[in-house]
């Protein structure tokens, strides 16, 4: 096959139209550089869309992603973005048995009140007092961290010095989380939900020597300088709209249905091979930024590929025709849904479940976490749907490697779902499976998706949601200045595995963009 050249060069070509891509592109075209976005699916976001999985319902679901922290108020302000973030007013629910009876910890709803759930939980405000403190102390690092994320990386000194707080490095960046959790809290399960933050997308033990809990968790907790995870109004795909239509009418030009398949570079000049129903064509840029994984990147130049990167999550999407009542008739399903949900999240069901999948078995108990999207954002669901009073859930599941999965993805992921529906049923008035809405053609609307599912979907390596480990948000050897340098001088690594990458945030597409304009003024 003879590869059809494209005559103009591009002063960059941005390969993939995920949320960080798009940013870039959007900041160099604004910049007033020539930028041409090559993505592979259809479509634009990546794994940050909204999409109607269930056949003839009205609901927009954030299929992947589903909330937004780390997202800097200034990437928006600076593309002139028109998107609404939603807070919500709970942050999460536990739901646990004291006693033979029923209880729960509710987070949220104003100090006095969780000071209340506290005392009703543990039976003294002692737990909340800690709580209060450990989060003072992660606020007070958010603040001074949170805004480096987009300035040239600073050395590991230089973060120490701007954190300047012996206590919290020594916590944060030194020694396991688990000590820390251990030290300060006393109550299993107010321990479990601290610790929960460290284990999203990561596959570790409280006590794990790489501290990559202690880095998972770090970026948890600093999202706009307070932690906060808000809900992204009109789902994740109302953001990615928004920035693909920002760089569009800065002048970049989108073409999807169009795979990069080799990127070839002298350090000065890039030459892009991409792949179409039609054919092949190649393209010449000065600069290429890959909005994808660092195996990705590896393949397109012909390098020497990272270590495996493997996920470890279970993602599920549901629609309910109502919320179901909870044994602990004390809550109200509208709060305790409406944050964070936590089931089988307690301290020890957590280690448990590690070491279980440590194993190669599925937990016994698999932990997991529960928000409704559509109590904070109702505009997701159809007229009919909001009128019958339908509400939307999205499950997110622990401790699951994908290498669980390799034997049969479809019937482990099956037997997973159910242990997992399980879990939560154990804490409700009524199942689950009671509450589910049905599609057009009657089935359930319920779909799960395990890390080998988000590999094939996504090109997510192994299904990390993080296409690596998260990385420490400062630099190390060989890093580069802004953290998406590669071995090559004008080809960038701008998707989740750079530096400072994963979550929604666009802070590699910043950062790449930035690098880029900082290459044209040298």
């Amino acid at each position: 096959m003879t590869a059809a050249r494209d005559a103009r060069t591009y002063d960059a070509v941005v390969v993939g139209a995920g949320h960080n891509g798009l940013v870039a592109a959007a900041y160099l075209a604004r910049a007033g550089r020539s930028v041409l976005v090559l993505e592979r699916l259809d479509h634009t976001g990546g794994a940050a869309v909204s999409t109607r999985p269930f056949a003839g319902v009205d609901a927009r679901l954030s299929r992947y992603s589903y909330l937004v922290s780390l997202l800097p108020r200034k990437i928006l302000t600076d593309l002139g973005l028109d998107v609404r973030l939603s807070t919500r007013t709970i942050s999460s629910y536990t739901p646990a048995e004291r006693d033979g009876r029923p209880t729960g910890l509710l987070v949220g709803g104003g100090e006095e009140r969780t000071r209340e759930a506290f005392v009703r939980l543990t039976g003294s405000d002692r737990e909340h007092r800690a709580w209060q403190d450990f989060y003072d102390l992660t606020g007070r690092v958010a603040r001074r961290v949170f805004p480096t994320l987009t300035e040239p990386l600073p050395t590991r000194e230089e973060l120490r010095r701007a954190v300047d707080d012996e206590e919290a490095w020594r916590i944060l960046f030194e020694e396991p989380l688990g000590v820390a959790v251990e030290e300060r809290f006393a109550d299993d399960l107010v321990r479990g939900v601290v610790l929960t933050d460290a284990l999203i997308g990561t596959f570790a033990d409280a006590h794990d020597s790489s501290l990559k809990q202690n880095r998972c968790f770090l970026y948890h907790v600093i999202g706009g300088g307070t932690g906060a995870w808000d809900v992204p109004v009109g789902g994740m795909g109302a953001l990615t709209d928004a920035l693909a239509g920002a760089a569009r009418a800065a002048g970049a030009v989108i073409a999807t249905g169009h795979q990069a398949v080799r990127v070839e570079t002298d350090g000065r000049t890039a030459e892009v091979t991409h792949r179409t129903a039609d054919g092949e064509g190649v393209v010449t840029a000065r600069h290429v930024l890959v909005n994808a994984s660092p195996k990705e990147l590896a393949r397109l130049t012909g390098d020497t590929p990272p270590p495996p990167a493997e996920g470890a999550q279970l993602k599920v999407n549901m629609l309910l025709e109502r919320l179901p009542r909870l044994r602990d008739s004390s809550v109200d399903p509208r709060e305790a849904f409406a944050g964070t949900f936590h089931i089988a999240e307690g301290y020890q069901q957590l280690a448990t479940a590690h070491a279980q999948a440590a194993t190669g078995r599925l937990p016994d108990a698999p932990p997991s976490e529960i928000y409704c999207h559509s109590l904070t954002d109702p505009s997701i669901l159809g007229p009919d749907l909001a009128a019958r009073g339908c509400q939307t859930l999205t499950l997110f599941g622990l401790h699951t490697p994908a290498r669980l999965f390799e034997r049969d993805n479809d019937a482990v992921r099956e037997e997973l779902l159910k242990s997992t529906l399980a879990q939560l049923d154990a804490h409700l008035a009524e199942p689950i499976a009671d509450c589910l809405a049905t599609d057009a053609d009657g089935r359930p609307c319920v779909e799960a998706r395990s890390p080998l599912d988000l590999e094939r979907d996504l090109g997510l390596p192994g299904g990390h949601i993080f296409h690596r480990d998260l990385s420490w948000p400062h630099a190390q050897d060989g890093t580069g200045r802004w953290g998406v340098e590669t071995v090559h001088a004008n080809v960038l690594l701008c998707g989740a595995g750079a530096v400072r990458g994963g979550g929604v945030s666009g802070v590699p597409g910043h950062n790449a963009a930035m690098a880029v304009l900082e290459a044209g003024q040298d």
